[in-house]
């Protein structure tokens, strides 16, 4: 089993930026995937393009590539990171907006916090977007589909597996 020592906290019990500046840049990417459960009132006006606040989708979708580019200033202790690439795409799928985000790099640490920021504020987007038809809307499942690369290698979620 890993050191189950946690690298963000000193030997005094103090939150501390982790120190990469001894890790190799190597390529590393992130994927996380979330939905947002909305009504069929709601899909309907989403796929029809017809919401007073505008196309849903796209609004989101740059949100999510805008929250990325700026997750070191929303999460106390993360690196700032030089991103290659950021890719946010949303679809309808039944009674749900689903959210996948990929973050690409070339640095000393991963980008898993900047998909899942990505995901976690299109999500928000979404419902900032539909509340005037549906005040119902839940965000759910946001996780960490895959990441690659980094000392601690690559990393797939299974399904049915402990959290």
């Amino acid at each position: 089993m890993a050191d189950p020592k946690l690298t963000h906290i000193d030997e005094h019990g103090k939150a501390h930026m982790v120190d990469v500046s001894h890790k190799g840049v190597t390529r590393r990417a992130a994927v996380a995937t979330g939905r947002v459960a909305i009504s069929d009132e709601l899909a309907r006006a989403i796929t029809q393009n017809t919401l007073a606040k505008g196309n849903l989708l796209e609004t989101a979708r740059l949100a999510g590539i805008m929250a990325a580019k700026r997750t070191d200033e929303l999460i106390p202790l993360c690196h700032q990171l030089p991103l290659d690439g950021v890719d946010v795409a949303l679809e309808v799928e039944g009674g749900h907006v689903v959210i996948t985000a990929e973050a690409r790099t070339h640095a000393r640490t991963g980008v898993e916090m900047e998909a899942l920021v990505a995901v976690t504020v299109a999500a928000l987007t979404v419902i900032d977007m539909g509340k005037a038809v549906d005040k119902r809307m839940r965000v759910e499942g946001v996780h960490l589909v895959r990441k690659t690369g980094g000392a601690s290698g690559d990393f797939v979620y299974e399904q049915g597996g402990e959290p």
